[in-house]
């Protein structure tokens, strides 16, 4: 399967798991150190553990915003087994967009699975 196809699907699948609240399915996405740097405050959460947990907060909230992340582009590297991922990203509430813009990932193939070693957003809306 190429980077693209395989990238594509474990996208899809974390979207799945943030639209259902599942923290199960969000685990084993994430390398054991990723990096992610939110969109406005740009705070920035170190580690799977560290992620699970702001996610796990998120879930809680009423009424929750729920975030989907849409990619554009898929670059793999032809020498090591990472690949970028650039595309928009939405948080909706109640059926209303409240926040959207965009976003790049940085993959890394581990095992056979692709894993997110980092994630930067940019609020635009």
């Amino acid at each position: 399967m190429s980077a693209d196809l395989a990238i594509r699907l474990r996208r899809a699948a974390f979207n799945r798991a943030l639209a259902e609240g599942d923290l199960a399915a969000i685990g084993p996405l994430l390398a054991i150190d990723a990096v992610l740097v939110t969109g406005t405050d740009s705070a920035v959460l170190n580690g799977r553990k560290a992620q699970l947990a702001a996610w796990r907060r998120e879930f809680a909230a009423a009424p929750r915003t729920v975030y989907t992340r849409t990619p554009e582009t898929i670059v793999a590297s032809p020498v090591e087994p990472i690949a970028f991922e650039h595309g928009r990203w939405q948080g909706v509430v109640a059926g209303v967009t409240n926040a959207s813009g965009a976003y790049t990932a940085k993959w890394r193939e581990t095992g056979g699975l692709w894993v997110i070693e980092a994630e930067i957003y940019l609020t635009l809306a």
